[in-house]
């Protein structure tokens, strides 16, 4: 029988600290919060992390590593552009909700912590080039329509507003009916059908009916 293999110190650290966070927001809790819930002495935490922009930041940078393996994951087994970017905003709402109080506070964060709000940039503008590679692909795939380069753009920024305030106009606009699963990923796909060809069309159909029971699983 195959070992489980043993999570690390730091590592159970910061998955002790996104439930926490998540639960009571990162500015509520302490590290001494957390060596309590951990079992661990507060010396024992503060060795690993002594401050709460260090938790943070191995927190954001987790948070990273894992959506640029989302973005690049682009199989080899037939799945159109469309099925790809389908299941990278499907992935999309299930981290949201996995790291929802960095999504909740991503300004506040962005202003308290000059660390992570250097890597919160670089991340910005690292996104921002991934995503023009999918749209180039939905127009070299005949999915799009080759509409001027500043349309796409602006699209394309329209999109990360989106992704990157979700959460946050869900507490703030609260009496407005989308705040089903899947609604995130449903008002994406509705700005990009006025631009989507004949061909496109067809696609986003095939691509929603292959996985509508899986957006109706979103958490």
């Amino acid at each position: 029988m195959e070992k489980k293999k043993k999570i690390s110190t730091k590592q159970r650290i910061l998955n002790e600290a996104i439930r926490l966070y998540n639960e009571n927001g990162a500015h509520n809790i302490t590290s001494r919060h957390i060596a309590a819930e951990l079992g661990i002495s507060h010396g024992n935490l503060d060795y690993h992390y002594n401050n709460r922009e260090a938790i943070l930041l191995a927190i954001y940078k987790q948070m990273r590593e894992e959506m640029t393996n989302s973005y690049q994951e682009k199989s080899n087994n037939g799945n159109s552009s469309f099925d790809h970017f389908h299941l990278l905003l499907m992935h999309l709402e299930r981290f949201q909700m996995k790291y929802r109080f960095f999504n909740l506070d991503v300004l506040e964060m962005s202003r308290s912590y000059p660390e992570v709000s250097k890597l919160l940039k670089e991340t910005i503008e690292l996104r921002k080039e991934q995503m023009s590679k999918v749209f180039k692909s939905f127009v070299s795939d005949g999915l799009l329509e080759d509409k001027s380069n500043i349309a796409l753009i602006r699209l394309q920024h329209t999109i990360r507003i989106i992704i990157t305030f979700w959460l946050s106009q869900r507490e703030v606009l609260p009496g407005y009916r989308f705040n089903e699963k899947g609604e995130m990923t449903k008002h994406i796909w509705d700005l990009l059908i006025p631009y989507m060809t004949e061909k496109g069309l067809e696609e986003y159909k095939h691509t929603i009916e292959k996985y509508s029971e899986e957006l109706e699983e979103i958490e």
